[in-house]
């Protein structure tokens, strides 16, 4: 069974997934946000998914952020639509900084540096990635 982990935004929303064996993270996709539900619908279809992980943005001071009230809401549609999959939230400040300087590190080109999707999948597999390294799980 694999674990999904879910960079929300307003407008696109950053997929990653682990390996069945939960070795590895890598990104799966960016999609609008308003097509996560069906989308993760016909994902849930064909792959076993045993949690999904979700990045909650704060500010430094574990204030809410403008994007904070979008991810509450994002996780009540995805507890009535899964129900049976528990969904864990991830800290995701600085995630899409440091995305952006990992496609850097990568030797990603300017150009694709500059495709957005890009840095929403690339921060949810860092996010992913993370919480596979740490005790969480």
């Amino acid at each position: 069974m694999r674990i999904i982990c879910i960079d929300y935004g307003a407008k696109r929303t950053g997929l990653a997934v682990t390996d069945p064996l939960k070795i590895i993270a890598t990104p799966l996709t960016t999609i609008e946000s308003k097509e996560l539900i069906p989308f993760l619908q016909q994902y849930f279809a064909k792959e076993a998914v045993e949690l999904i992980l979700i990045g909650m943005p704060l500010n430094l001071d574990d204030s809410p952020t403008h994007g904070t009230p979008l991810v509450v809401a994002a996780i009540k549609q995805l507890e009535k639509n899964f129900p049976a999959i528990p969904i864990k939230t991830v800290d995701e400040r600085y995630s899409s900084k440091l995305a952006s300087q990992a496609m850097v590190q990568m030797g990603m080109k300017k150009k694709d540096r500059q495709v957005k999707g890009n840095i929403d999948q690339i921060a949810a597999t860092m996010l992913l990635q993370e919480y596979m390294n740490s005790s969480a799980w």
